[in-house]
């Protein structure tokens, strides 16, 4: 898996793509794409993961967003020098395709900023 890394503000955020073969039917143009996400606190205060936001875009160009609270149902707090680990998945038509993004965070003292979700790149592997 290729790490995919962005910084923004202390915060670290590195993505690891996999494509998951088993879950996925070429005939039925259904390819099944899992991420696994860290996301590092190198600043001195502490931060909650607020909200998040995808772009998903396929190889034919359809694009797809997805926004929500937090990330798989949590708002994570995430301590200076603390990280906060989950995974996820999404499923194109297209054996391609690129996925970025990013989280709303806010810090103890209700300041809110953008952290950058690094732009990663989805493909299927032919077997």
């Amino acid at each position: 898996m290729v790490p995919y890394v962005a910084t923004t503000e202390d915060i670290t955020v590195t993505v690891r793509p996999v494509y998951l073969d088993n879950q996925s039917d070429y005939f039925e143009k259904r390819f099944v794409f899992g991420y696994f996400i860290r996301i590092e606190n190198k600043s001195l205060d502490e931060v909650q993961l607020l909200r998040r936001r995808w772009l998903i875009r396929e190889a034919h160009g359809k694009v797809q967003e997805v926004e929500g609270e937090g990330v798989i149902g949590q708002q994570p707090i995430l301590a200076p020098g603390g990280a906060h680990q989950y995974s996820s998945y999404c499923v194109l038509n297209t054996m391609e395709g690129i996925m970025e993004g990013h989280y709303v965070m806010e810090r103890a003292n209700g300041e809110r900023f953008r952290v950058v979700i690094p732009r990663f790149d989805l493909r299927a592997r032919a077997n």
